[in-house]
């Protein structure tokens, strides 16, 4: 299993996002989602959405379906 980055979003989206890969059988983890936040720039700083390699494409399809 390697780990790839899927995006970058604020910390909010990235829980969801991580939430909704899931409920799909998708192994997600949000990464970065608290580096910040005793210094008050958590809102600047994106968190990481990391996929194993094999689910990315598949990842990336239900996050934009476009």
């Amino acid at each position: 299993m390697a780990l790839v980055e899927l995006g970058r979003f604020d910390r909010n989206l990235a829980n969801i996002i991580v939430g909704r890969l899931e409920s799909e059988g998708i192994d997600a983890v949000a990464f970065d989602t608290g580096a910040s936040i005793a210094d008050g720039s958590w809102l600047l700083i994106p968190a990481r959405v990391m996929v194993d390699e094999d689910d990315l494409s598949r990842a990336s399809r239900l996050i934009d379906p476009a």
